[in-house]
């Protein structure tokens, strides 16, 4: 068993998943780095994480499948051999459409990755790491967005509404395990430069959005990754059932 904490981190091959692993890595822990289908960019990041002195490795599993979760934490299991922390970041958006064109598919796709995903693998995390279950304590912080209270009308509102279930499950559990050693909190980030956004069909989103957010300009990954950190960590001991708005003033 490793004598260093360990961090599972969902979609932790891009975007602001990587930057936490990244961060993670230089801060002490050992990273379990989740995939879905880009193998080499999460060997990359777990080459990253190794040249900063820890350990990692990386877990291929769609969290839109709870086979594949409980699969993941078991590796977990194996090769660490403990967890401490978890950051539900892995999440889909599907293509700018209003509410009366999406289909039944793209609803359920959304939900199931998004929210059932997370829910799922924060269950898997409190059964190791609750006192319940004769763990030792740890945190999760689930990465939600500030579509969850700006709604993304005519963009992406089945997006928003998964990420506003996401907030209000963060405060649910963590009143749920906080006598437990498990401390529970999210990330709302505003608009970040990343790939997240060509994926939705929407690449310059970053750029055009810029002019309207307070600080006139997107956010990075690595900003995001400084706030998820900072609640993992002992600084943060009291807080739990926080939803922290990383966001420009957005």
């Amino acid at each position: 068993m490793t004598q260093r904490p360990v961090l599972l981190v969902t979609g932790g091959s891009r975007g602001i998943g990587a930057a936490v692993c990244r961060l993670a890595a230089r801060l002490g822990w050992d990273v379990a780095v989740n995939y879905a289908a880009n193998r080499a960019a999460a060997d990359a990041i777990v080459s990253d994480v190794k040249a900063e002195g820890g350990n990692a490795i990386a877990i291929k599993g769609d969290v839109g499948s709870a086979q594949d979760i409980i699969s993941m934490f078991q590796t977990v299991d194996k090769h660490f051999g403990r967890l401490d922390g978890l950051v539900n970041n892995a999440g889909i958006v599907d293509a700018q459409q209003r509410v009366d064109e999406m289909s039944v598919e793209r609803l359920e796709r959304m939900m199931r990755v998004n929210v059932t995903g997370s829910i799922l693998c924060a269950a898997e995390a409190v059964r190791r790491m609750s006192s319940r279950h004769g763990g030792k304590g740890g945190a999760i912080v689930n990465i939600s967005s500030m579509a969850a209270v700006l709604g993304s009308a005519s963009q992406y509102v089945d997006y928003a509404a998964s990420k506003a279930a996401i907030d209000t499950f963060t405060i649910g559990l963590s009143r749920e395990v906080a006598n437990e050693g498990v401390r529970v909190n999210a990330i709302r980030p505003g608009v970040i430069d990343t790939d997240i956004h060509a994926s939705g069909g929407l690449p310059n989103r970053a750029r055009d959005l810029a002019p309207s957010i307070p600080m006139q300009r997107p956010g990075t990954a690595e900003e995001i990754a400084d706030a998820v950190l900072y609640l993992l960590s002992p600084t943060a001991s009291y807080i739990t059932g926080a939803i922290l708005n990383v966001s420009g003033g957005r």
